[in-house]
């Protein structure tokens, strides 16, 4: 836990369901009193909104994988200095739909670059900040893709990641298992599978612990 604020991330393969669960735990945890901040990756800044069109837009499929990493760490360096950091400067919880996770699993693990590289990269546009907690939604990736292409229907310009190969998001699940494997601590695999409220029971069993840590450090 930062010294003031709590950090937690959510990551998944697409259409895992991770952004609901993060708006669920969001409304539950400002109904209890906690002020929250949202960040999106990519995007939540005016900067990450012009690097997001880049990176999702499908007429660029010729992208490198080194060019899609440091576009991931431009939007999202901009959004620690500019959301993320500021709010846990004033003691808030902030909750983020990915954060460097995503790019140890897509650019690491699927796109081949490795995570040492990834790390390499967080570490200089990022310096020594990671998420107190990660809840990675588990779900079926074939089933979850499925989700994704419905929900394309309405975002047709927003796809490149998602009509990548079954092979590529196969990877991108494997990638986050290994990340569970060597980050028990901070890293938590999540079962998708049921009703969004379901899910966010099993989600907030793993961050209920960090939350009366945060309502303690205020008291």
């Amino acid at each position: 836990m930062t010294e003031r604020g709590a950090f937690i991330s959510f990551e998944g393969a697409e259409g895992s369901g991770k952004t609901t669960q993060m708006r669920l735990l969001a409304a539950r945890l400002r109904t209890l009193g906690f002020t929250v901040t949202e960040n999106q990756e990519p995007g939540a800044t005016a900067i990450g909104s012009q690097i997001r069109r880049i990176l999702l837009d499908p007429a660029h499929d010729e992208m490198e994988s080194m060019t899609e990493l440091l576009l991931m760490f431009a939007s999202r360096a901009q959004a620690a200095a500019q959301i993320i950091l500021p709010a846990l400067q004033r003691g808030e919880i902030v909750l983020s739909d990915r954060f460097t996770d995503s790019s140890l699993a897509y650019q690491g693990a699927a796109r081949g670059l490795g995570f040492e590289t990834i790390m390499q990269v967080h570490r200089l546009a990022l310096g020594s900040l990671l998420p107190d907690l990660t809840i990675c939604v588990d779900f079926n990736v074939q089933q979850g893709l499925s989700r994704a292409h419905r929900r394309n229907l309405e975002r047709p310009g927003e796809v490149r990641l998602d009509q990548q190969s079954l092979d590529f998001h196969l990877l991108v699940a494997e990638g986050y298992r290994q990340i569970a494997a060597s980050e028990p601590q901070r890293f938590r695999m999540v079962d998708g599978t049921g009703t969004p409220e379901e899910v966010a029971e099993r989600v907030w069993t793993e961050v209920a612990p960090l939350i009366e840590r945060c309502a303690h450090a205020v008291r």
